[in-house]
């Protein structure tokens, strides 16, 4: 359950609308900063099939210089999650890796954090605990502080800086968030995870190859037995399979990469453009199923 809403084997992939009320976001069209604007794409994404919607209030693309204050987020998120809470019929969840913003989210009326950061800051996982939230938590470049005082291992003798592969990388990465949340006292039935595609680019394998490798592997991955959530929304690696450099033309790469995250066994599809990612999400539901033995 995430928020309340059922997820795992057997049941729908469920979608995820993103919206945003950071103007520096990489994206623009999920940009809202108006609030009636901003319930208005969510209602409109509640009806095109949305089960959750995620709102940041701070970019987290990588790549980008877009640093703004913990109080500037929190003002921005606390006013956007009130807004939506009060009138979705649906989960919101708070897309944010810093504490403080993540309890004005959670005081708000937010049900799930969506933390980019594999749970960094220890004290952002006491705080899902104990509000019993749902939490998505990313595979991240950043997630290489020690879990429970001890080193995370480095799959194949090194980190990705030193070739390690992509997907044990990420698997290394997820089981050490896992043991995390799991140590924070988050209930297990309440954590999903992310694999990170978009987010590692600073090694010696490039980014979007890194990408596809993850996107294809991503049945491996269900072995560490939680629902995967996926967010290849106009992602920059589909720029570079498919020569869009704008993420405004990358709608197309968008639906093939969500059908095959689908096929290859993501439960949860983080998508900008909702009712067109629903039609792919369900062709890829059907494929699958037709696949099981």
């Amino acid at each position: 359950m995430l928020g309340g809403v059922a997820l795992g084997d057997g049941l729908p992939v469920v979608v995820m609308g993103v919206l945003n009320v950071s103007p520096e976001s990489f994206y623009t069209g999920s940009v809202r900063t108006d609030t009636t604007a901003l319930v208005r794409a969510a209602m409109e994404m509640v009806e095109a099939g949305a089960a959750l919607i995620d709102v940041g209030a701070r970019s987290t693309a990588p790549y980008l210089d877009t640093a703004i204050s913990l109080d500037e987020e929190t003002d921005r998120l606390a006013r956007a999650v009130t807004a939506l809470a009060g009138k979705l019929p649906v989960p919101v969840s708070a897309d944010t890796p810093h504490t403080g913003p993540a309890a004005a989210a959670l005081e708000a009326g937010a049900r799930v954090i969506n933390d980019v950061s594999g749970l960094a800051d220890p004290a952002l996982a006491r705080l899902v605990a104990v509000h019993d939230a749902g939490l998505i938590a990313m595979a991240s470049p950043r997630g290489d502080a020690g879990t429970a005082g001890s080193a995370m291992p480095h799959p194949a003798g090194g980190s990705d800086r030193a070739g390690a592969p992509p997907l044990r990388r990420v698997r290394a990465l997820l089981e050490c968030t896992r043991e995390r949340a799991a140590n924070a006292g988050i209930r297990g039935e309440h954590i999903v995870l992310d694999p990170g595609i978009g987010f590692f680019r600073d090694g010696p394998v490039p980014p979007d190859v890194w990408d596809i490798e993850v996107l294809a592997g991503l049945a491996a991955l269900r072995e560490l037995g939680r629902p995967l959530a996926v967010g290849v929304s106009r992602k920059s690696f589909l720029g570079a399979v498919t020569g869009r450099a704008e993420p405004s033309a990358r709608l197309a790469g968008s639906l093939a990469a969500a059908a095959l995250a689908v096929t290859n066994g993501a439960a949860l599809i983080r998508a900008h453009d909702v009712a067109e990612t629903v039609d792919a999400v369900r062709v890829a539901e059907r494929v699958r199923a037709a696949r099981r033995p």
